[in-house]
């Protein structure tokens, strides 16, 4: 039988009374005291827990809530639900302050989740009264890819920062609006391209641009799955644009293009589009294209909606070869090197911690509004996308190779590296 008496309650809460002298007494005996950390400049420093070899720990010491960028989520769908909403809690300078969405009994359930209030929840329609809240400061666009353009323009004619989910629109007309409208608003346009600010993908831009393992000669790249039954807006070509490539084909457009640091000057392409599956009546299965960059670099990326899922990554210079596998999934992201060792190949395998790359990508845009700075991925990035994927399409229609314009300097597109990666 379990003694629940008053004198053992009063004897265990004299024991915790104690707990504190333990440093006292380990000091007197010797002993060094405990290391319990301390408050610098407004963020807690704690000893580590790692010896020097191991790396050090980051601790999140987020800003305190009232300073944190108040951004409205604008569309409650897969990618918001999954990853954007659950990237807040990592997040260290954002927080979500409002949600715009079609269906009122959803964006009260998410509000609810979230600690968002019911008067910050709009619809479509009532969209531009965000402009008399001040508590939202910005917008994050998650909608089908043919309403971005809209509502960036309705964003910025607001007054608000955008944030907008890639691809950036469905053609280069709309890209230039979008950039257009926030350029003359005065207000910040930052395309979401999350591996961009991830940690593997950084460091293997760093390992091409320092020429580790001699000239970058190839880049290869495959993105693919398998997509469900019809009725998905991604298979809608009004609202899409189009399928596997400015879906999933573009994060290997997009990698090519920020490994080299350089822009096409030939592309090629082709697509396929299954006539028995009802998946493919409007949009593209299988989409395949060829970049040529100025410095020789050759580099092919394959997309597709219906295959197992298979996201690889790889570089193949004249010493070695580095890529990731996985690259482009939202976690787990593991980087592979081979080359010769002596008389022998070596290969290694790297594997990132991980950090949400959702968190890591809101930080960036939050940090560059504090800071009145540039977005590392701006919209004339996504601009720029949308150039080639139009390039691509065109090749793949007509059959043939399409020039494009080169480029005078790297990284033409892009802004400064952001200050935190992770990821």
């Amino acid at each position: 039988m379990v003694d629940t008496t008053r004198r053992s309650v009063l004897g265990a809460a004299a024991g915790l009374a104690g707990v504190p002298l333990i440093g006292a007494a380990s000091a007197a005996e010797g002993q060094p005291a405990p290391l319990l950390g301390h408050v610098e400049n407004g963020k807690v420093v704690l000893p580590s827990l790692r010896a020097p070899s191991e790396g050090s720990e980051t601790l999140p010491n987020p800003d305190p809530l009232p300073r944190r960028l108040g951004i409205a989520v604008v569309g409650i769908g897969h990618l918001t639900l999954e990853q954007i909403m659950p990237g807040f809690a990592e997040a260290r300078h954002v927080k979500p302050v409002a949600l715009v969405s079609g269906n009122r009994d959803k964006a009260r359930t998410i509000a609810a989740q979230y600690g968002v209030p019911d008067k910050n929840l709009y619809d479509y329609a009532g969209f531009d009264a965000i402009r008399d809240n001040p508590e939202i400061e910005a917008v994050y666009i998650v909608l089908p890819n043919a309403m971005h353009a809209e509502f960036t323009e309705r964003a910025a004619r607001a007054g608000k920062h955008v944030l907008c989910e890639k691809p950036m629109a469905t053609s280069v007309a709309e890209a230039e609006r979008m950039v257009t409208a926030c350029r003359q608003a005065g207000r910040k346009l930052m395309i979401a391209y999350r591996l961009q600010y991830n940690v593997a993908h950084r460091s293997l831009v760093d390992l091409a641009r320092r020429k580790v393992f001699g000239e970058l000669r190839l880049i290869e790249a495959v993105n693919t799955q398998h997509d469900a039954a019809p009725g998905q807006w991604r298979q809608i070509k009004a609202l899409a644009g189009g399928g596997s490539l400015p879906d999933i084909g573009l994060y290997c457009l997009s990698a090519f293009r920020y490994i080299t640091g350089e822009e096409p000057v030939e592309v090629t392409g082709r697509i396929t589009q299954p006539r028995n599956d009802p998946r493919f009546r409007e949009i593209e299965d299988v989409s395949q294209f060829t970049l040529q960059f100025p410095s020789g670099v050759f580099a092919t990326g394959t997309a597709g909606y219906s295959m197992h899922e298979s996201r690889r990554l790889r570089a193949v210079a004249t010493e070695g070869w580095f890529g990731l596998d996985p690259a482009f999934s939202y976690n787990n992201l593991a980087m592979e090197i081979g080359h010769r060792a002596g008389p022998a190949t070596a290969q290694e395998r790297r594997v990132f911690a991980p950090r949400n790359q959702f968190a890591v990508e809101m930080d960036h845009f939050a940090q560059c509004i504090r800071a009145d700075r540039e977005p590392h991925t701006a919209g004339e990035e996504g601009l720029q996308d949308q150039r080639i994927m139009a390039a691509i399409y065109e090749a793949a229609l007509g059959g043939g190779v399409v020039k494009m314009p080169a480029s005078d300097r790297l990284d033409a597109t892009r802004g400064p590296l952001p200050e935190e990666q992770g990821g």
